[in-house]
C-alpha cells in the first residue's frame, strides 16, 4: 500500500450552483487536507474547513457561512470518507463515499479519471485525479432559497462538484 497527501498548492476543490435559473456561481474551498491509500482496496479521506469558502463575493461567501447554508459555526467541517471503487483505478472509474456537510452524511459517488502519475524535478512522486459528481443540497438540510418573479428561484437545488487533485507520495 502506497501513501499519499493533498499537495493543495496543485489542487482545487470546486462547486458551481445555477443562480436565478440562468447562470451558474462558482466556488471552491482554499483549505483542505485529503489522504489517499493505493493498492488492492483504494482509500480517500478529506476535511474541508468549510469558512475556507470562495466565490469571489464577499457578502456570498458571508451568506454561504451562515445557518442558511453551511452553518459554520456549528459545522466547520465537510468530511468525505471512500467506501468503495467500481472500476479500474488506473482510468475511469467511480469512487464511493459518505459526505458529512451540516452533520448530514449521505453515500455519494463521484466519477473519476485517474490523469497519471509523475516525479516532479526534485524526486517527488505525485499522481493526479480529476472527479466530478452531483449533489443536492436539501439532502443536507441546505434549505435556504428564495422565488423569483420570473418563475423558479434564486439557488438550484443540485450542487455540481468539481475536483481537481494531486497528491504526493509519502516516505
Amino acid at each position: 500500500m502506497s501513501s499519499y497527501i493533498l499537495d493543495a498548492s496543485h489542487s482545487s476543490i470546486g462547486f458551481s450552483v445555477r443562480h436565478l435559473m440562468i447562470s451558474k456561481v462558482h466556488g471552491r474551498f482554499a483549505s483542505v487536507r485529503a489522504n489517499l491509500e493505493l493498492g488492492d482496496a483504494p482509500k480517500v479521506s478529506a476535511e474541508i474547513d468549510m469558512n475556507s469558502v470562495d466565490t469571489r463575493e464577499e457578502k456570498r461567501d458571508g451568506h454561504l457561512k451562515s445557518a442558511d447554508f453551511f452553518d459554520v459555526e456549528n459545522f466547520p467541517t465537510m468530511r468525505f470518507v471512500s467506501t468503495g471503487v467500481e472500476g479500474a483505478t488506473s482510468g475511469e472509474f467511480t469512487l464511493h463515499g459518505d459526505l458529512t456537510l451540516r452533520g448530514v452524511t449521505k453515500s455519494i459517488a463521484l466519477k473519476v479519471e485517474n490523469l497519471g502519475a509523475a516525479k516532479d524535478p526534485w524526486g517527488n512522486e505525485k499522481i493526479a485525479f480529476e472527479a466530478r459528481g452531483t449533489i443536492n443540497r436539501m439532502d443536507f438540510g441546505v434549505k435556504w432559497n428564495a422565488a423569483i418573479e420570473a418563475g423558479g428561484v434564486v439557488v438550484s437545488e443540485k450542487v455540481e462538484l468539481v475536483l481537481d487533485l494531486q497528491f504526493v507520495k509519502q516516505g
